[in-house]
C-alpha cells in the first residue's frame, strides 16, 4: 500500500511467547502501513492479536521479528529502556485501565511524566491539555475524586500534553457505561481532529471501529482485511 507520509511502517512482523505447551505464535507476519492524520480501527476477537500488535507498535513489546518503523523511529533491535526513550514524545497510550497515580492530583498526573521527560512549562501544558478535555474545575482533584469517563479523560490528556504524532486506544471505553463512552470517544476524535495526531484504536466493538477512516480486522495473528471504513 502506498501511504504518503507513512508514520506507522511493519513490515513481516512476529510475535512469539515460550510456554509450557511450547512455542506459541501470537503475531504471524503482520504488515501494515499507516499515514500521518489518519484514523485506523484494528478490530478483532479476544485473541485475535490485536493488543499484542499495539503492543509492538506503540514500542511496550519487543517483536520476535520483522522491521518497524514508528514516527521516524528504527524500532528493531532497541532494549526496554531505548523503547521508551523512542516512544517519548512520539507516542500517546490511552488502555482500558486508567493507571492513574492516587496520590497525585489531575494536574500532577499529567504534569509529573512531562516534568521527567525534561518539558520547562510541564504544568502550563497539562493545565492547557486538561482544559482542552474538559476538566479545567477538576484539576486539583485526585483519582478518587473523580468519575470513571473523569478519570479517563485525566488519561487522555495525559497522553495527548506531550504533542505525540500518534495516539493508541486499547479499548479506551472499556470500563465505562455506554453514556460515558460514548463520550470519551467523542472527545478522543476531537482532540485527533484539533492535533492532527494520526490515531490507532484497539476494539472488539464494530460500531466504533467504523468511526475511523479506516479498518483492519485481525484473525488468528494474522491480517485478515483492510478496508476504508464505510
Amino acid at each position: 500500500m502506498n501511504i504518503p507520509d507513512m508514520v506507522i511502517d511493519a513490515r513481516d512482523v512476529t510475535l512469539a511467547l515460550a510456554s509450557g505447551a511450547g512455542r506459541v505464535e501470537i503475531l504471524r507476519g503482520v504488515s501494515l502501513g499507516v499515514g500521518a492524520g489518519e484514523s485506523v480501527a484494528i478490530l478483532g476477537p479476544s485473541g485475535s492479536g490485536k493488543s499484542s500488535l499495539m503492543a509492538i507498535l506503540s514500542g511496550l513489546e519487543q517483536a520476535t521479528g520483522g522491521q518497524i518503523r514508528v514516527a521516524g523511529q528504527d524500532f528493531v533491535g532497541l532494549g526496554e529502556d531505548a523503547l521508551a526513550e523512542a516512544r517519548r514524545a512520539r507516542i500517546g497510550i490511552v488502555l482500558q485501565a486508567f493507571h492513574l497515580i492516587p496520590t497525585m492530583t489531575a494536574l500532577e498526573n499529567v504534569a509529573v511524566p512531562l516534568e521527567l521527560a525534561g518539558h520547562a512549562d510541564a504544568f502550563e501544558r497539562a493545565e492547557r491539555e486538561l482544559v482542552a478535555v474538559g476538566l479545567g474545575h477538576r484539576i486539583g482533584h485526585y483519582p478518587a475524586q473523580l468519575s470513571g469517563g473523569e478519570q479517563q479523560r485525566v488519561a487522555i490528556a495525559r497522553a495527548m500534553a506531550p504533542g505525540p504524532a500518534i495516539l493508541f486506544a486499547d479499548e479506551p471505553t472499556g470500563n465505562l457505561d455506554a453514556a460515558t463512552g460514548h463520550s470519551i470517544v467523542e472527545l478522543m476524535f476531537d482532540r485527533q481532529r484539533e492535533t492532527g495526531a494520526t490515531l490507532v484504536l484497539i476494539t472488539h466493538d464494530t460500531e466504533l471501529a467504523g468511526r475511523c477512516g479506516r479498518i483492519i480486522e485481525m484473525r488468528d495473528g494474522q491480517i485478515a482485511s483492510d478496508r476504508v471504513a464505510a
